[in-house]
């Protein structure tokens, strides 16, 4: 560990090769434009790496990755993290085993938070995916995935994420007109359950399209 840094440098390298790797998969696949999007892993039990805010995400290099303390604050650096870092960080404060935090714009996830805004969730019942969600053991359990209404105000959705968590298990949510976090205990959890509710969402869609 560097002496003059209160984390393990070395392992922050290695988080921004596997988080590089990631998001550069998911902006090649269009779920990250104009710069949109932010990501982050656990560093250790007080800070995280996470994406500088504005860098384009299929082009990132070890620059672009910064750390920060679990109220949001930049630590050894002077960058400005991504806008919605309060959104991370409130997770890894509050489950120890959360490992990993992806945010993401795809069109399917926008359009759907739009659809389901007025009715607050998402629900997916039936769906054999579901399995794809970590605990979830059958297609018979109901999912329903919350859907916050957008905000600039960090502070106050975190408090509406808070108050949901409280409700139950939770493996990701919406916010209307802007796109889905969702969150893993490493990166390989975390994509799987990205693209679940990818594919999940996708399927609403259609299905509001051939029963029009």
């Amino acid at each position: 560990m560097n002496d003059t840094l209160p984390y393990d440098s070395q392992h922050l390298r290695h988080l921004a090769v596997e988080l590089i790797t990631n998001i550069r998969e998911l902006g090649h696949a269009g779920w990250t434009p104009a710069t949109s999007s932010n990501f982050s892993m656990r560093l250790d039990d007080k800070h995280a790496a996470i994406t500088v805010s504005g860098r384009n995400k299929s082009k990132l290099t070890e620059a672009d990755i910064m750390v920060v303390d679990f109220d949001g604050a930049a630590v050894g650096n002077q960058l400005r993290p991504s806008a919605e870092t309060l959104l991370h960080t409130q997770l890894y404060k509050r489950f120890n085993e959360v490992g990993c935090v992806l945010h993401t714009h795809s069109i399917t996830q926008t359009v759907a938070s739009r659809l389901f805004a007025s009715a607050g969730k998402i629900r997916f019942e039936g769906y054999e995916l579901q399995k794809a969600f970590q605990g979830n053991t059958t297609h018979d359990d109901i999912m329903d995935v919350p859907v916050f209404a957008n905000t600039q105000d960090m502070t106050v959705l975190a408090k509406q994420v808070e108050a949901r968590l409280e409700e139950g298990p939770m493996w990701g949510y919406l916010i209307d007109g802007h796109g889905l976090y969702a969150w893993g205990r490493d990166m390989h959890e975390a994509r799987r359950h990205l693209e679940a509710f990818e594919f999940l969402l996708a399927c609403e869609l259609k299905m509001r399209e051939v029963n029009r």
